[in-house]
């Protein structure tokens, strides 16, 4: 079922091949807009070093995570690399609904599934400046295995075919201009006529503009 309504909030997915430094522009952007809430997904993959359950993912089992999507409590589900992920429904529709901007950590066949429900959200794919400097961010990463980091290889090219389905594109060489690229998305977003009539309803009330304004 999509979701028509104009909503003061804006919603951001976020996706890239694995090592392209997605994590960290998105980090980076969130220091600099508080006002942006990063959604926390489900997952059943193990905890990397660092990481805390409830803070950068909801970990669980595939059992309880099946059993959540067959209750329809996820907006999108995939299965990456053999894990499972999934997003909270209820509660992104009721933070944009209140007027909060949400940003979405996602691959492709995530995105697909948002976007259903959501047509007007805004998608920024980010691609690294090659596949030799993928490789290389991820053994300097040291999280995967060298089997785990080939395979994450092999599925790039795969999850890069895709970047044409979404709206932006930030090519990730020089991590200074990408941030700067990507945090210009935002602002922009969030001038766009239905963000900007639905946090401003009384000034648009009476300057006399409408939602369909009369040409």
């Amino acid at each position: 079922m999509q979701t028509n309504t104009p909503t003061a909030g804006s919603l951001f997915l976020v996706a890239a091949p694995s090592g392209a430094g997605k994590s960290t522009l998105v980090n980076a952007l969130l220091q600099q807009e508080p006002a942006i809430k990063l959604s926390i997904s489900f997952t059943t993959r193990d905890p990397r070093p660092g990481e805390v359950n409830g803070r950068e993912y909801h970990f669980t089992s595939v059992e309880n995570f099946l059993e959540r999507r067959a209750n329809g409590e996820f907006l999108e589900s995939a299965e990456v690399h053999g894990n499972y992920y999934g997003t909270s429904r209820i509660l992104i529709e009721q933070q944009m609904a209140a007027g909060t901007d949400i940003l979405l950590e996602i691959d492709w066949q995530g995105s697909q599934q948002v976007k259903k429900r959501f047509p007007g959200a805004v998608g920024i794919f980010i691609l690294p400046p090659s596949i030799a400097a993928l490789e290389d961010r991820l053994k300097k990463r040291g999280q995967d295995e060298p089997n785990v980091i080939t395979r994450r290889i092999l599925a790039a090219g795969g999850e890069i075919a895709h970047a044409s389905e979404f709206e932006y594109v930030i090519i990730n060489q020089e991590f200074a201009l990408a941030l700067s690229e990507l945090n210009a998305i935002v602002k922009a977003t969030r001038c766009r006529f239905a963000q900007q009539a639905s946090r401003n309803t009384a000034l648009f009330a009476q300057l006399g503009i409408h939602a369909n304004p009369i040409i």
